[in-house]
């Protein structure tokens, strides 16, 4: 344990934005799954919305600096792979 006080609070801080990534990783994780669920039960206009949502959250997370800008472009071209397949 750190004895030092700006190394006690680094911990407190780093626990936070720790905290903070887990919760937008785990956001952008569910949106991706409901993209998948939508292709495969083979409903377009599903996919097509839960494609828009996780578009939206993946650009959030990058923005946030949670994901490098080249992971969430993979990301989203990998959902938007899937949707396109579709037709």
């Amino acid at each position: 344990m750190a004895n030092i006080k700006s190394a006690k609070k680094r911990i407190l801080v780093t626990e936070t934005k720790a905290a903070r990534n887990k919760s937008i990783k785990s956001e952008v994780k569910t949106s991706i799954k409901k993209v998948e669920a939508a292709v495969a039960a083979n409903d377009k206009e599903a996919a097509n919305a839960a494609l828009k949502v996780a578009i939206s959250t993946i650009e959030s997370a990058s923005s946030k600096g949670v994901y490098h800008k080249n992971n969430a472009a993979r990301k989203v071209s990998r959902v938007t792979k899937l949707v396109n397949a579709m037709a």
